[in-house]
């Protein structure tokens, strides 16, 4: 899983929530390797592996449901539930703060320091 604009929190281990338009097919028990980048990787480009995680708690709900605590969660400790709600519609195109969306929370399976960097063959 790609986090683009949260990958010093995932380096500090400070987030342990985000949420997707996406990835209903989660179940708490499942793993993830959170990258600094996936898709749109030029040939020869390294994947940034930043951390894995074994993901907790799935559930749907409402962008707009999201509380202080949760925002904190996601690594913007600073954000108000309002101005994280409008920063999330404004990096994906057609969501509104009425969205339902992805809730994924999870736990860290390795030291902070565990960074690893390969090229794709």
């Amino acid at each position: 899983m790609a986090v683009s604009l949260t990958g010093q929190q995932v380096r500090d281990r400070t987030k342990t929530v985000t949420r997707r338009t996406g990835w209903r097919m989660l179940r708490p028990g499942d793993q993830l390797t959170l990258c600094a980048k996936v898709m749109g990787r030029r040939p020869g480009e390294p994947l940034d592996r930043i951390a894995n995680v074994e993901v907790t708690s799935v559930r749907r709900e409402r962008l707009d449901a999201i509380t202080a605590s949760d925002v904190t969660a996601e690594g913007f400790p600073q954000m108000t539930p309002a101005a994280f709600v409008s920063f999330f519609c404004a990096a994906h195109r057609g969501c509104a703060p009425g969205t339902e969306v992805t809730r994924i929370q999870w736990r860290y399976l390795d030291p902070p320091t565990t960074i690893t960097r390969e090229r794709d063959t």
